[in-house]
């Protein structure tokens, strides 16, 4: 867990929040490839080991760009044994797409990350389980995601089970955080 509180009660939440993504990106540029595949290697056997998770049927997850838990090999492995759904933005909303294969992902509208082709996953009562990146978490399972609040409006009205996933580096003893901001059910990274 990294060592430093950046949550002070004399700075502006928002200025908190910013400070601590400057930090954080600074640690994800210094990432070897090498280290962040071993390390979600390491996050998601612990993911695969949650009750909620083996229970699911439909799972929500993302298609990971540079810098994050890499969800690449996950979503291929489990997407033969259940529903894996993915974010689709378009403009300030974020809508949900079937993923289907690697090939059948486009590149998105907002910020060309990959995202799968075809209608809107509307059945939200059918996902059984959420994993969600973040920048950074706390012990709280307090979540920090990139200020743009599209998976803190989209979770809002969710009663679904929520894993938060993260390196390391990424966890803190706290956050800043304020209603706006999402919990999660829990926080799985590469250390005990």
């Amino acid at each position: 867990m990294a060592g430093f509180i950046f949550y002070n009660m004399t700075m502006d939440i928002n200025e908190s929040k910013r400070n601590l993504r400057k930090q954080v990106n600074q640690q994800k540029t210094a990432l070897k490839r090498t280290e962040a595949e071993l390390f979600s290697e390491i996050i998601f056997k612990k993911v695969e080991e949650i009750p909620e998770f083996i229970a699911s049927k439909t799972i929500l997850a993302y298609w990971s760009i540079e810098g994050e838990v890499i969800t690449h090999r996950f979503i291929e492995k489990w997407a033969e044994k259940k529903r894996i759904l993915l974010p689709s933005v378009d403009g300030e909303i974020m809508h949900i797409k079937e993923y289907k294969s690697e090939q059948a992902l486009i590149s998105g509208e907002r910020f060309g990350i990959p995202e799968p082709d075809g209608p809107l996953f509307k059945d939200f009562a059918a996902i059984d389980f959420i994993i969600v990146p973040g920048v950074a978490f706390d012990l709280k399972n307090n979540r920090m995601g990139r200020g743009k609040a599209y998976y803190d409006r989209f979770l809002k009205s969710l009663k679904t089970y929520k894993c938060g996933i993260c390196f390391s580096f990424q966890m803190f003893s706290e956050i800043p955080a304020d209603e706006n901001d999402i919990s999660m059910d829990c926080v799985v990274t590469n250390v005990s």
